[in-house]
């Protein structure tokens, strides 16, 4: 694999995000999805909630293998398959996903990347930053840009749906994954 030249293609792809005011009063539903791995098993799971009240609406669970490897910086690679099969047939109005947006180094992250793809609002949450420019700290979790959203637009919907300092839908898909990879083993 030439991580050289895949350095230049998300630089490329990072041209075609579009940061832009979201109106909260139009957001209805917030999704967001987090894989489990061990080895070649990858479990994934789907959250949808109403927003802002955050109730849950849904939850969808699944495994599949996948065969390329964790390569720091790279993490779009291993991760995008499994989070468009547990995006499958879904709808929601905004998307967080477990990863890096913009705030990624070539500004071109997991959040980017599916963003891009799915054509909808996302928002990229993590536990530590890769870089310091380009997201907010809300609670405990490093916000940034995917798609379709601006960083403040980002943080405030973070805010809202805050709970013990990381956002309540992607903590409940970060549960739901990890259970059903141990259904799995």
């Amino acid at each position: 694999m030439n991580l050289k030249k895949l350095e230049k293609i998300q630089k490329e792809l990072s041209t075609r995000i579009v940061e832009k005011p979201l109106n909260l009063d139009e957001v209805s539903t917030i999704a967001a999805v987090d894989v489990a791995y061990k080895g070649d098993l990858a479990c994934y799971s789907f959250v949808l909630c109403s927003f802002p009240s955050c109730e849950i609406l849904k939850i969808k669970r699944g495994c599949l293998t996948v065969k390329m490897d964790y390569i720091p910086t790279f993490f779009f690679l291993r991760e995008t398959r499994p989070v468009l099969v547990a995006l499958g047939g879904e709808n929601f109005d905004v998307l967080i996903v477990e990863g890096h947006g913009r705030a990624h180094p070539r500004g071109y992250g997991l959040a980017s990347h599916i963003g891009l793809l799915v054509r909808k609002p996302t928002i990229g949450v993590a536990k530590r930053p890769l870089i310091r420019e380009g997201l907010a700290k809300v609670g405990r979790a490093y916000v940034s840009v995917g798609n379709l959203i601006d960083l403040n637009s980002a943080a405030r919907i973070i805010e809202r749906i805050n709970e013990r300092g990381y956002p309540k839908p992607l903590r409940i898909a970060d549960k739901e994954s990890k259970r059903a990879l141990a259904e799995a083993l």
